[in-house]
């Protein structure tokens, strides 16, 4: 089964109350059910999953530019909160009330801002990014990693400085270079490596600051208020992910009220893609 689409079914793009221009695309059936995503580190709108599992299942998903990102405006103040307001006036300005939100790794701090103002109806949370600078998690990272999260608390600017210099084709270095072999099958698969490559050109079209400033936010202490989220959260990983978590998202659940956490045997930090039926099945 296909779980990909490159093209997607209709873009769209609105305009924020500041000006700014927010970019969208919609995939699967767009008179289906409504589904927020927000996609990964360097991803976009052009990011996609689900491919044919979406339209046999009557689902909207909607994939987003998160500020920097492709069609999106820069947005100078960008915090994990100025994006959550931003996604808010998305879904009022589309005419959607509290629906499901999905987020896959870079893109879980942003959805959980999201989901703390209550206008989402649940979360799914995908091989999430966690907290490296919260102290329990900072303690169980290798000391390379250790050293970056000091050095983005300490020097900032020149983190950021850092992170701006990645481009399209260094981002897909440095993701291949990661990659373990129980991802191997998805990263391996034509149709994922033509849409993951054309994801990174598109997002990065909207300049270097975007994956930059994504990165230092996500290193930093979130500061999210994570004991006011009082919808249904599923937190998934698998197994075998060695990239987005050193404990593979037990204290981050353990951290948001009445968290489900799903690990799922054999898999890796691709599940988004190797098995979307999972968590759209869990669509409160």
């Amino acid at each position: 089964m296909n779980t990909c689409d490159i093209v997607s079914a209709r873009l769209g793009e609105i305009t924020l109350p500041d000006g700014r221009a927010l970019g969208f695309a919609e995939y699967g059936t767009l008179d289906g059910t409504p589904v927020l995503f927000i996609p990964g580190a360097a991803s976009g709108r052009a990011m996609s999953f689900g491919g044919e599992l979406l339209r046999e299942r009557a689902i909207r998903l909607i994939s987003v530019d998160r500020p920097g990102f492709g069609s999106s405006d820069q947005d100078p103040a960008k915090t994990l909160r100025s994006v959550a307001e931003d996604l808010r006036y998305l879904l009022s300005a589309l005419g959607l009330g509290r629906i499901p939100l999905i987020a896959h790794a870079q893109g879980a701090p942003f959805a959980l801002a999201l989901a703390a103002t209550g206008a989402v109806s649940s979360l799914n949370l995908v091989s999430p990014s966690d907290e490296v600078a919260y102290p329990t998690i900072t303690a169980l990272l290798p000391e390379e990693l250790v050293a970056l999260v000091d050095a983005v608390g300490r020097e900032p600017e020149t983190a950021r400085a850092h992170f701006a210099g990645y481009t399209p084709e260094l981002m897909w270095e440095y993701v291949m270079s990661e990659i373990s072999s129980a991802d191997a099958e998805v990263y391996g698969d034509e149709e994922f490596r033509a849409l993951y490559r054309r994801t990174l050109a598109e997002s990065f079209s909207g300049g270097l600051d975007g994956f930059a400033t994504d990165t230092i936010l996500t290193m930093s202490p979130w500061l999210l208020p994570l004991e006011r989220i009082d919808v249904p959260v599923h937190v998934w990983f698998g197994d075998r992910d060695e990239v987005h978590s050193p404990d593979h998202g037990e204290t981050l659940a353990h951290r948001i009220p009445g968290a489900q956490r799903h690990l799922v045997s054999g898999a890796g930090g691709s599940l988004l893609w190797s098995e979307p039926g999972l968590f759209l099945g869990y669509l409160d």
